[in-house]
Order: structure tokens, then sequence, then C-alpha cells
């Protein structure tokens, strides 16, 4: 049973709300604690970005950015949703924080 509940926990950290696949590959969702995603394809690398909670607005800004990930395209089957789900949740996992400049 408790490698049920680790698969399940595991997977539940995104829940995608918008994918499309293809060599423009984008979409968004949110993560477990609510903060909004979203992904695409920029430069022949997958970018990931995370979003700060509350946003002001319904398209976040560059100021919103919280964390971000990159990962090269090579492995990733960008036609394939699940290919590329499994891709986007492996790069939010493993998204830093993005520096703020001191004001």
């Amino acid at each position: 049973m408790t490698l049920a509940a680790d698969w399940e926990a595991d997977h539940r950290a995104l829940m995608f709300e918008d994918i499309s696949t293809g060599i423009h590959a984008s979409g968004f969702g949110q993560v477990d604690d609510g903060r909004s995603f979203s992904f695409h394809i920029e430069r022949q690398q997958l970018v990931v970005e995370i979003y700060r909670s509350r946003l002001a607005g319904p398209v976040p800004q560059a100021e919103d950015v919280v964390a971000a990930a990159t990962r090269r395209l090579i492995d990733i089957d960008l036609n394939d949703e699940r290919s590329l789900a499994a891709a986007v949740r492996d790069a939010a996992a493993s998204a830093q924080p993005v520096p703020r400049p001191p004001r």
C-alpha cells in the first residue's frame, strides 16, 4: 500500500488545465499548493515557470515568476501528451527560485 500512496503523492504535484503538443508545445495548470504554472518551448528547450500566489490579474507578468526550470528537448516526444507532461512534471520538481533584484 505504501507504494501506491507514494505514487499518488508524486503524481498529484501538478494539475494540467491545458496541454498543446507539437513543436510549439505549451500549457498551464496548478502545482499542489495552488500556485499557477505554465510551460512552453523556447530555443529548443522546455521552459517551466511557477508563479507567485494571489496573482493580480488573469495573465501573469515577468515579475510574478517565483521559480523556473529549463530542460533540453532530448528524450521528450513533443507529440505525445504523456511524455510532455512527464517532462514538465520533472522540470517543475527541479525548478529553482528566481533571484530578485534588491529594491
